[in-house]
């Protein structure tokens, strides 16, 4: 089933104002236009913005530019991180607290829908473990219906930075502090439709916070395809609460075997407790890590076939690993999976005793696998690609060609999509990724592979996408390898690290050839970290412990970053010779517009680079730097 698609998700570009919580005391704000990269953003002209970030079908809408009443939130200048600080972890930097009964937000859709996503913040429970609390939706001043809003898989506590350290118990410190709730509409409600979110007398907790809502027309179940195989005549019941693996599994593995030619997930809610596998009757190693091959499983829709855990991975029994979870797919070679969604049940990433949210997809994934239209959320990672060598070296078969597109990775507590172990010639493409627990996406050329020397995480490319809102590290970064490129993504709103990081830590195969990073819109990226001692911009090069060579950053806008707009940072490696051209940086809070730190080297060269409005200088080299900037073919 072709998708439907209707728009680019562009940043939501609120523009930061005053420290502090400005109550509302009467609706004063007109309805807003779907949210824009050009909007209100004071961007240059770096780079083709037209082509930047993922196609998708939905609008979003920022709940303060719309009309409300209750308390507007709004970031401090330096966007500080862990202190409960919910208008740091919102969208454009700004969110609506729902105080009382009546306080609402109200806005205008541009677009027909049948479904709504609200993202939100309620408390957690006192004693850990969320709550469920009610939040009325009308529609031209009618009830429509009820949307659920949890904590259960928000609210991590801890003063340390280190993510395996955080804890589910109340206490200190606290982010992750959002989630994402979401419902199909009874029926499609018309472009100019009046949409209003209001807490009610019998909202039981102290507020609910509003940061943005996406509105989409769903389109209607898909058809099954007559040369697929549906998972009920393996005895899956749908909606009815017990789980289906079984029957999920053995539809999988006919296909596998060559007995049915696809796998097809009807409409409906499919409870999944064991991840799907290959059994391995030799039983190498100490876990059983043997994915799926030559199989292809196809759905209704990701709105309409969805696979679902009550379980959280540390609980579930018999898992094949603690880190991937039991739920979702183990895939070696030659998988296709399209239109389903993938919902795990993970609440924390190795706090608590070394307690995992899961991964969704994960594997060696090999050579023609192609994920397309899946939506993941409330897993550790949402798509982990490759195995280390050491895992069963007869069956190492790195990813080379695998393919995203149309991924909807949400709330995760690590990684959206990382490219590990020599995975080469890949790409996510035209993908939305929001509220990730580390990188959105990466490329990790780690060295835990057959031939160090040959097999080099090359070749991948990020194009088109948008990443929203991670709550820690980076939107995408690439450690190691060669020829990488990112290219025509939106990130926005990071809360602690780059926009786009190149880093040599983490102890990956040497950068080699040219990593190209091109046309790209960052708005609100950069932040601090390890305790605030580490300032980050919102493109960072880190050589950390080997030299990062052939970098050219080209046609892009960097806006209203936290610290600086591009850092160079000190390391013990260089950058040599990186190329700035068409690139214009605007609005640096807290930082320079380029900043060479005290301990970089290398050198860079600048064309046609324009920067207005930092605070600490347009371009500077701290003294002692061993890094050179030639500005000789950029304005002065």
């Amino acid at each position: 089933m072709k998708r439907k698609r209707s728009r680019r998700a562009l940043v939501l570009g609120a523009t930061l104002a005053t420290a502090g919580l400005l109550p509302v005391s009467a609706p004063a704000q007109a309805a807003p236009a779907p949210a824009s990269a050009d909007t209100g953003t004071g961007t240059g002209t770096g780079g083709n913005a037209a082509e930047r970030g993922a196609d998708v079908p939905y609008v979003s809408y920022e709940a303060e530019d719309g009309t409300y009443s209750g308390t507007l939130l709004e970031a401090e200048p330096d966007r500080p991180f862990g202190r409960t600080n919910f208008a740091t972890e919102s969208s454009g930097r700004a969110s609506v607290r729902l105080d009382s009964a009546g306080d609402h937000v109200e806005f205008t859709s541009t677009a027909p829908t049948n479904s709504i996503v609200v993202r939100n913040s309620i408390p957690d429970a006192p004693e850990g473990g969320g709550r469920e609390e009610p939040l009325s939706l009308y529609a031209d001043g009618e009830f429509v219906q009820e949307l659920t809003l949890s904590s259960k898989h928000s609210w991590l506590y801890g003063n340390t930075d280190d993510p395996e350290g955080l804890t589910n118990t109340p206490g200190g410190d606290a982010r992750r502090l959002f989630d994402e709730s979401h419902a199909l509409l009874d029926r499609t409600y018309p472009e100019g439709t009046e949409f209003r979110l209001q807490r009610e007398d019998g909202f039981g907790a102290e507020y609910a916070v509003v940061d943005l809502i996406d509105l989409e027309e769903v389109a209607p179940p898909a058809d099954k395809p007559p040369e697929c195989t549906s998972i009920t005549e393996y005895g899956a019941v749908p909606d009815d609460g017990e789980d289906d693996t079984a029957a999920l599994q053995e539809a999988v593995t006919a296909d596998q075997e060559g007995e049915i030619d696809c796998v097809w997930i009807p409409e409906g809610r499919w409870r999944q407790e064991r991840k799907i596998l290959t059994d391995d009757p030799q039983d190498r190693g100490q876990y059983n890590q043997v994915g799926i091959r030559d199989v292809t499983v196809r759905g209704a829709g990701m709105w309409h076939s969805q696979l679902y855990t009550l379980t959280p991975p540390h609980e579930a029994d018999g898992i094949n690993h603690p880190h991937e979870g039991n739920f979702g797919f183990d895939i070696d070679d030659n998988t296709q999976i399209s239109d389903i969604a993938i919902f795990g049940s993970g609440t924390i990433r190795g706090g608590d005793g070394g307690h995992e949210g899961g991964v969704a997809l994960n594997g060696r994934f090999g050579q023609g696998t192609r994920i397309s239209d899946v939506w993941i959320e409330h897993a550790n990672v949402g798509a982990w690609v490759g195995r280390d060598h050491s895992n069963i070296p007869e069956l190492w078969n790195p990813g080379d060609g695998v393919e995203f597109s149309g991924m909807r990775i949400r709330n995760t507590y690590a990684d959206g999509v990382n490219f590990a172990n020599g995975t080469r010639n890949s790409t996510v493409t035209d993908s939305s990724l929001r509220t990730t627990g580390d990188d959105a996406l990466a490329v990790w050329s780690s060295k835990y592979v057959e031939d160090p020397a040959v097999d080099v995480g090359r070749d991948n490319a990020f194009t088109n996408n948008t990443v929203q809102l991670p709550w820690r590290a980076n939107g995408i970064a690439v450690y190691g390898g060669s020829g990488n490129t990112i290219e025509n993504n939106l990130v926005s709103d990071t809360m602690t690290y780059p926009g786009i990081m190149l880093a040599s830590d983490h102890d990956p195969v040497p950068f080699s050839g040219t990593t190209l990073i091109a046309n790209n819109g960052l708005y609100r990226t950069g932040g601090a970290f390890w305790g605030g001692q580490q300032e980050f911009g919102a493109i960072t090069v880190f050589p950390a412990n080997t030299d990062i060579p052939g970098v050219v950053i080209r046609d892009t806008d960097i806006h209203d970053s936290t610290y600086d707009g591009i850092q160079f940072k000190s390391g013990g490696g260089a950058a040599p010779g990186v190329e700035v051209s068409n690139v214009t940086i605007t609005d640096s809070n807290n930082g320079a517009g380029i900043l060479a730190q005290g301990g970089a080297r290398g050198s860079a060269t600048l064309s046609n680079v324009e920067i207005s409005g930092s605070a600490d200088g347009d371009v500077v080299v701290e003294p002692g730097s061993q890094f050179t900037i030639d500005e000789g073919g950029s304005p002065s």
